[in-house]
């Protein structure tokens, strides 16, 4: 095009506006064709970069395998790299290689050229690549070190007539809102603010594994723990007893509830924020990793119109967005959906949601009792704590109402057995509860670097693997860190099942008091498959490693 461009431009028959206007219009029909292409499913996007790269000849570069050269990345501001949504990756033949979604801005290649002083290569990327490399080397570290650096010149104030003023200065501000915008980007659940000594420890708990991220002069303490308290409207003059409060940010063009609880420790408050994400209580409960039988079983039992329902597991396993994921699918405008919690994580719509308040007398029991007034046809308590608030469950389930709760055991067996002991009537137990689902978290595997290998008789052994000797040896995958996972070869979790349906068998068991490992014996014979050997098979299937589930199942 650009041969037949210069003929027509020798012969007088085309200007150079005229060429120029017509390969601005050619590029706006192939990049119209792409997204047609992109819908239909012929191309994704990164082959459908890389054929523009090559038609206008400039080389293409996957980012999420391409290994950045930091020292490169050091040469040029963040800010003018998402400014220009260019970023520079590395050095060839003494140029600076730079990734950009617009190879045509020839004011980002002027800018970076004159900061740096060297001749730019453009290489091309798909714009989401190039947006995350900035989000992953540009991170907020440097500018929280810097304030850090400010504050730390600035004397500790603890005079509370004095903390409107420390709370509202800007650099407290900018370093609390720095905090909170890495974590999300982080994909974190929780923050942790720790005092120690002689500094103020930030970790944020991501996949499951807490990961210390910085650590900040002990001198700004008062002022970011007393800037959070004010945010989430908790009594800032109280530092002698734990308070929970709630706030909520706009980050990355989406609204993001925090919940913020201070524990009094011997150095200081610390301050826990869980970041709850509002799409997970809007998810697809097909897609949290349920094999098809664990599906099939509990989905059986969520169908029903009355029963009890629960689900276990140690904090943090995901135990509400299965519950909310489940909601999602059986609310309907002509049921009744009302739920106590403590405290309302997500906030759902059409949903009646109770926030428990044990200083105003609402208790989970209290406001259970006042549900039950209000005509509902499917209930969901937050946890099941106590002899009260179970008795009165297990009764709403008898009484045509469908249940949904919480419940800290170890495995679903045992549940019927934590029921038992809280003081509620076997037979009551037998005849509510339908079905247990225990539930933990694993890491998945990085997609981009996991590594296949094959493992020795002894490691299966020793994992309880379900191999037998003489049996050909599996192909299993274990991680090994990249640029895309942050070097720990893990990127996401995947939820591993056990689903416990209580049948005439199990019901009996419940009844004559037996052992959990009773019940499990036989809810086992009847199909229950365990949280090892769900996690086992999600290893052979390549999407979590033998370790990992080590980790989390017993």
């Amino acid at each position: 095009m650009k041969q037949l461009g210069d003929i027509l431009l020798e012969h007088g028959l085309v200007s150079p506006t005229q060429l120029e206007a017509a390969h601005d219009e050619q590029q706006r029909v192939g990049r119209a064709l792409g997204r047609v292409l992109i819908e239909q499913g012929v191309l994704t996007e990164p082959q459908l970069v890389a054929a523009l790269a090559a038609q206008i000849g400039l080389r293409f570069v996957d980012l999420t395998e391409f290994a950045v050269d930091g020292s490169a990345v050091g040469r040029v501001p963040g800010t003018v790299c998402r400014r220009h949504g260019a970023i520079p990756i590395g050095f060839e033949d003494g140029k600076l290689l730079v990734a950009m979604s617009d190879p045509a801005n020839v004011f980002a290649i002027d800018d970076i050229r004159s900061l740096t002083g060297l001749d730019v290569k453009p290489v091309v990327a798909t714009r989401v690549d190039v947006i995350a490399a900035i989000d992953r080397y540009y991170r907020a570290d440097s500018d929280m070190d810097d304030i850090s650096n400010i504050l730390d010149a600035k004397e500790e104030e603890d005079d509370l007539s004095k903390v409107k003023e420390i709370v509202e200065d800007a650099p407290i501000v900018k370093y609390v809102n720095l905090l909170i915008t890495q974590a999300i980007q982080d994909r974190a659940s929780d923050i942790h603010l720790e005092p120690t000594e002689t500094d103020l420890r930030v970790r944020f708990r991501i996949d499951g594994v807490l990961h210390e991220v910085m650590r900040s002069p002990k001198a700004i303490q008062s002022g970011v723990i007393s800037r959070l308290k004010i945010m989430a409207d908790i009594n800032i003059a109280e530092r002698r007893i734990p308070q929970d409060g709630r706030l909520s940010v706009n980050a990355q063009g989406k609204k993001v509830d925090l919940r913020v609880a201070t524990l009094p420790t011997v150095w200081g408050e610390k301050v826990v924020m869980r970041i709850l994400d509002n799409s997970t209580a809007r998810l697809d409960l097909a897609d949290l990793g349920f094999s098809e039988s664990n599906y099939e079983r509990y989905g059986r039992s969520f169908t029903k119109p009355y029963g009890m329902i629960l689900v276990t597991g140690p904090t943090g396993s995901g135990k509400s967005t299965t519950l909310y994921a489940t909601i999602n699918i059986i609310s309907r405008p002509e049921v009744n959906v009302i739920t106590v919690e403590d405290p309302v994580e997500y906030r759902l719509p059409g949903i009646n949601q109770v926030q428990t308040n044990n200083k105003a007398g609402l208790t989970f029991a209290s406001a259970l009792r006042s549900i039950l007034r209000s005509d509902p046809d499917i209930v969901l308590i937050g946890e099941i704590r106590d002899h009260e608030t179970g008795q009165i469950a297990v009764e709403a389930a008898l009484t045509g109402h469908l249940v949904l709760s919480t419940l800290h055991t170890n495995d679903a067996p045992s549940a019927v057995t934590r029921l038992t002991e809280m003081g509620i009537e076997p037979f009551l137990v037998g005849s509510a509860l339908d079905a247990v689902l225990a539930q933990r978290l694993a890491r998945r595997l990085c997609t981009k670097c996991k590594e296949a290998y094959t493992p020795t008789p002894e490691s299966l052994v020793a994992s309880r693997f379900p191999w037998q000797d003489g049996e050909n040896l599996p192909e299993l995958f274990r991680p090994v860190g990249c640029s895309v996972c942050a070097k720990t070869g893990y990127k996401g979790r995947l939820a591993l099942h056990e689903v416990m349906v209580v049948s005439d068998e199990v019901e009996r068991l419940a009844v004559e008091r037996a052992s959990a490992s009773a019940i499990a014996q036989v809810a086992r014979e009847q199909g229950m498959v365990t949280l090892r050997d769900d996690g086992l098979a999600k290893v052979m299937a390549g999407v979590t490693s033998v370790d990992e589930i080590l980790r989390v199942v017993v």
